[in-house]
């Protein structure tokens, strides 16, 4: 099957999907609506625009002018790009079953992509409730949509996390590695894939299951530790290196990412399968080889030491055997290369934002 996933066929699979995003508006979702689109599907974003979006980047307190700025100059970007492509971008709360039918019945959609979900583990700690409500109540709700109009979606794609694992027992883990989540964030992915599986099971949805890692790329205002330390040292803070920087975490280009998902829906399956995928670079790092990328693009950074933060599991490798040898899944960025672009896109990015700060 592998030799057989080929661009062309990715076209041909795809052409006539529609594919609604839940929670599209976002890092990932808006790279991923372009991906598909490019691919040949017509795509629907469907977001409220509060999370790590426009409406907190314009309230929030902890922010500065000048990364309110630059925040907006990233925010402004994806809905240009995604006007640009022609993505359909409906603003909704698909924590209403109210307003979610009604603008997915509008489009029609043959496949659904829930990425609605809080940010970070530490964000997820401080507000377990909104990390439920955006996490959980939403995927309710597309899960019920799904089973009140059965012949409509073939399959439902569920963004989940690498935090379901835990801690690492083994350098590296595959999809049969028992889960064992510590924390708000990682036990809602995982119960939303325990959810999303008992619907597979009960009701016959076509179900894949997608757990990324360590996502790095441009546009993302999420503060992931490979935007904090490119920041930092813009800023002249020091990179805090946790127990040495010597963690590791299997980072993976948004690019690499996109490609893995859009080859997931465009694979010939059986219409009542489940499977599930990691989809990263297949290679773990140290956060110390992370920011020793950032000083050669930014020689004035400094680092700083500070103990490992407890919340925060022991990762590694994710195998991506499975999406080699079901998707053809060939990632194409390395951490020298992907990485190091998307700090020197930054750096570009912090000029032009200075420019217009200092003009005024």
């Amino acid at each position: 099957m592998t030799d057989k996933l080929t661009p062309a066929k990715i076209r041909r699979n795809l052409s006539g999907e529609r594919v609604s995003l839940i929670g599209g508006a976002g890092f990932i979702g808006h790279n991923l609506a372009i991906g598909l689109k490019q691919a040949g599907a017509d795509v629907q974003v469907v977001d409220n625009l509060m999370q790590n979006n426009l409406t907190t980047n314009v309230s929030d307190q902890n922010l500065d002018p000048f990364r309110r700025e630059l925040n907006h100059g990233f925010l402004i970007q994806r809905f240009e790009m995604m006007r640009d492509a022609g993505i359909k971008l409906d603003n909704a709360d698909a924590r209403s079953m109210i307003d979610l039918p009604e603008v997915l019945r509008d489009f029609d959609p043959t496949k659904l992509v829930h990425l609605s979900a809080i940010s970070s583990a530490v964000d997820a700690k401080h507000v377990p409730g909104h990390c439920f409500d955006l996490q959980l109540v939403t995927l309710r709700n597309v899960l019920e949509f799904t089973r009140l109009f059965p012949n409509s979606v073939n399959q439902l794609v569920l963004m989940s996390s690498s935090t379901v694992y835990g801690d690492f027992k083994t350098p590296t883990v595959d999809e049969n590695t028992r889960p064992r989540p510590y924390g708000i964030y990682a036990n809602a992915k995982y119960m939303a894939e325990r959810l999303a599986r008992t619907y597979n099971d009960q009701y016959d949805l076509g179900l894949t299951i997608i757990r990324p890692s360590a996502l790095y790329g441009e546009r993302c205002i999420s503060r992931r530790v490979s935007q904090v330390f490119i920041e930092n040292a813009l800023m002249g803070k020091p990179l805090l290196l946790e127990g040495s920087g010597n963690g590791r975490l299997d980072f993976t280009y948004i690019y690499d990412l996109v490609d893995g998902i859009v080859r997931s829906m465009a694979v010939d399956r059986e219409p009542e399968s489940s499977i599930t995928f990691n989809m990263t670079y297949g290679n773990a790092r140290t956060i110390a080889e992370l920011a020793g990328i950032v000083k050669s693009v930014i020689p004035t950074a400094i680092f700083e030491e500070r103990p490992r933060d407890k919340i925060k599991p022991v990762r590694g490798a994710l195998s991506t055997k499975r999406a080699s040898e079901t998707l053809n899944f060939r990632p194409q960025w390395p951490l020298e290369i992907g990485y190091k672009r998307y700090c020197e896109w930054y750096v570009e990015q912090w000029e032009r934002t200075q420019r217009v700060v200092f003009a005024n």
